[in-house]
């Protein structure tokens, strides 16, 4: 079965994480993508992560960051400083529907690879450009990594450690959590340009990305909180600034999860910890008042939750229509049943490392299939066939470009 976008050709210039993520998503969703890969050791990505281990306990040479951002491509070498590469490339946008790139604003417009030139060629392209920073504004010109982005839109303001407790500060989000993000908005903005030109327009435009944007927007429900109060959103552990009791608390044994979505849920929560007049206590009847005086809730809930297991309380929250859940680890998540259910682990075969396991997309259609059976690519694994068979050169010409330098 076909998916979604199997009548797309997406040419994937990117590297690293937001671009090569956004086009992994395109790929899963049906569309033939060409990872370009510069002729002298490929992305950068290809060095990022931890070693990936075959079934011997070595390493493959393979990469765990690789692998988890480039499954369904095909992985062709240029190099696009010469200009036998840059007329590669310019064949394959000819036939391309989306082109994806993450090069610093204005480089590649040495190569007349940027919008303006290509367009002139293929009108119907939908050029996305994703950067740190966008394509304008002071600060266009620098690159940026995702830390630099949680930092700049306000994340590292709410993530960690209130102020004045034992190890206060802020804390990373535990991903690339900026580069992702971006990778999802760049998909969004491509379906939308590719519809307009299908059922308007019939050209393409030019869509431009911003990590430090898109972050921004991400995090719009607690920007909002600001706005509209003129307080500063906090950090406060994982404790939520606007919901309580949402936190994590100890157990005899280990911690949970609890998040109370109302009033309703917190009069049963209180009433499984024999603590029913809770619920009618003035200071704790209502959200707002429960944020207020959090402070005084919290250490009784607490105290209460200490006396019996995660696993129990979980248990009994469950039946009585409380939210909870285990604070788990990956060895966790994939081991859980519910995980295990909807087969978000799957493995596909790869040309070095043998069998690879990979999280599967999460997107699930009743009418056509999400994901694909093409592995991450081996470096320049697909060159001869990309150049075959879609652009169509003979082996003569392969080999001359070959020993040009412009291809691998």
């Amino acid at each position: 079965m076909p998916g979604n976008l199997s009548h797309i050709k997406v040419l994937d210039l990117s590297r690293v994480f937001a671009g090569p993520w956004a086009a992994q998503m395109l790929a899963d969703l049906g569309a033939d993508v060409i990872k370009v890969e510069h002729v002298k050791g490929g992305d950068d990505v290809r060095r990022m992560g931890v070693p990936h281990l075959g079934p011997d306990g070595e390493p493959t040479g393979e990469t765990s960051s690789f692998l988890a951002m480039n499954r369904g491509k095909k992985s062709i070498a240029i190099d696009m400083g010469t200009p036998e590469g840059q007329a590669l490339i310019l064949q394959l946008i000819d036939c391309a529907d989306v082109l994806i790139e993450n090069f610093k604003v204005g480089n590649l417009a040495r190569f007349g690879l940027n919008y303006q030139s290509v367009a002139a060629r293929n009108p119907r392209l939908v050029y996305c450009s994703i950067t740190g920073f966008g394509q304008t504004g002071p600060l266009s010109h620098l690159p940026g990594y995702d830390p630099i982005f949680q930092a700049m839109s306000g994340v590292l303001s709410m993530t960690g450690v209130a102020d004045g407790k034992p190890g206060a500060g802020p804390t990373l989000v535990g991903y690339s959590i900026s580069d992702i993000t971006a990778g999802l908005y760049a998909v969004v903005g491509i379906l939308a340009a590719l519809n307009h030109r299908d059922t308007h327009s019939g050209e393409g435009q030019f869509i431009d990305i911003a990590l430090l944007d898109t972050q921004i927007h991400a995090a719009s429900h607690m920007a909002t909180n600001y706005l509209s109060s003129g307080k500063l959103p906090r950090r406060n552990g994982t404790a939520s600034q606007i919901t309580c009791p949402w936190q994590s608390f100890d157990c005899a044994d280990r911690p949970i999860m609890i998040a109370v979505g109302n009033d309703t849920q917190f009069r049963r929560f209180v009433e499984l910890l024999g603590r029913p007049e809770l619920a009618d206590d003035p200071r704790f009847t209502s959200n707002l008042e429960r944020v207020r005086n959090a402070d005084a809730l919290i250490p009784i809930l607490a105290e209460r939750l200490k006396t019996d297991t995660a696993d129990n309380w979980y248990a009994a929250l469950d039946k009585v229509g409380v939210p909870s859940g285990p604070l788990n680890t990956f060895e966790d998540v994939f081991a859980h049943p519910q995980v295990q259910h909807r087969e978000l682990l799957q493995s596909v075969e790869h040309t070095k490392a043998g069998t690879v396991r990979v999280v599967a997309n999460p997107i699930r259609f009743s009418a056509t299939e999400t994901g694909t059976k093409l592995p991450p690519p081996v470096f320049a694994e697909h060159t001869d066939d990309v150049l075959r068979n879609v652009l169509g050169l003979s082996a003569d010409e392969i080999a001359t470009l070959r020993a040009k330098g412009a291809v691998r």
